[in-house]
């Protein structure tokens, strides 16, 4: 919204905005998670990733065009990249094979309710400042979050992956994971950025001033269904929950295809949302997990996080191009499409998954 309101751009910048950040931050996963089971040390390269995203975020203040906003956004992904891939990994390495869905699940949870109160801490200071002076205010939970993981949380030890990145990228990408991989990378082509639900709820008829509920809508919905998908993932298979996510999308693009003058679809469809996006990301990082052995599980995150970012770039940018050239429902309908495929691929995977197993 800050994009399309204070600077004027179009329903495309914002999806190249969001594309070319989201991109970039998948990439520089690759990179890190691969490094990190290279050095057997997952930390360090946590902490430097949340430093660089928390001093990026404030510049947003004094950014006066697009070419600033997409420099501080790719900042800020750089960072997020640098730290995803190692923080995933360590996750996996501390704990039991049969709770990883749960842990990530209350990962999703933690994360996520940090996600609730700053948009309605933002809500609150938009009676009391202007829009841009309230970016100054991410110094302060940026800067907590940096000293408790310098001094509270520590690392399992394990062996370095003395080989080289490509030598790793060979042994994870095969098999079930590489054909796993293939369906995200269909299903994510589609998979629009929350940026454009809040879009479609302004363009519903929704006071500016009431968005950033929109937001909240969704990341209440992201957090309480975060560890309920991690358990269920790891009592029926985390594949067959992506496949109830992958549902809830599109169910997400329905609701965006049919035009409605409702204002208050704007908060269901952002419920749903939340659902389809917390019960995703819980669901594929632990297949991830338990797709590759300890010592390649950096460079696997890395993998599968670049996957999805090179989809999110064609999604992103797709989709606000379709919005802006022809309009929503030929934008929803693209999304509406692959879901579909999607669906059905990764259907078929379960089913091949479970015949084999039979025959064993």
């Amino acid at each position: 919204m800050f994009i399309i309101d204070e600077l004027g751009a179009g329903k495309a910048v914002l999806g190249i905005v969001e594309g070319m950040g989201e991109s970039v931050g998948y990439g520089t996963r690759t990179i890190s998670g691969t490094i990190s089971d290279k050095i057997g040390k997952r930390k360090s390269l946590i902490l430097l990733g949340y430093g660089l995203s928390t001093l990026a975020k404030p510049f947003f203040a004094i950014s006066t065009s697009v070419a600033h906003i997409v420099g501080i956004r790719v900042t800020d992904r750089i960072g997020k990249g640098i730290r995803t891939s190692p923080r995933d990994a360590l996750l996996s390495d501390s704990i039991e094979p049969t709770n990883i869905g749960k842990a990530f699940g209350l990962h999703r949870t933690m994360d996520q309710a940090g996600a609730i109160i700053g948009p309605l801490i933002a809500f609150g200071l938009l009676y009391y400042f202007e829009v841009r002076d309230i970016f100054w205010f991410s110094l302060i939970p940026g800067g907590i979050a940096l000293f408790i993981l310098a001094r509270h949380v520590s690392e399992r030890k394990i062996t370095p992956k003395n080989q080289s990145v490509f030598s790793n990228f060979r042994d994870v990408l095969h098999g079930k994971f590489l054909l796993y991989l293939i369906i995200i990378m269909v299903f994510s082509i589609g998979a629009f950025n929350f940026s454009f639900v809040l879009v479609e709820s302004s363009e519903l008829g929704l006071e500016k001033n009431f968005v950033p509920l929109v937001y909240v809508v969704i990341n209440v919905a992201h957090t309480l269904i975060g560890m309920p998908s991690g358990i269920l993932s790891d009592k029926i298979g985390a594949e067959k929950v992506l496949l109830i996510s992958m549902g809830l999308f599109l169910i997400t693009s329905s609701i965006g295809y049919f035009e409605t003058e409702f204002v208050l679809v704007g908060f269901a469809m952002a419920a749903i949302f939340g659902l389809y996006h917390g019960m995703t990301i819980t669901a594929q990082r632990t297949v991830v997990s338990r797709y590759v052995s300890e010592q390649l599980r950096g460079t696997a995150f890395g993998v599968y996080y670049l996957f999805v970012g090179a989809s999110f770039l064609v999604a992103n940018i797709t989709f606000g191009f379709l919005w802006d050239v022809f309009d929503s429902q030929a934008a929803f309908g693209y999304s509406i499409t692959t879901s579909i495929i999607g669906m059905v691929l990764l259907l078929i995977f379960i089913y091949k998954n479970k015949q084999k197993t039979s025959d064993v």
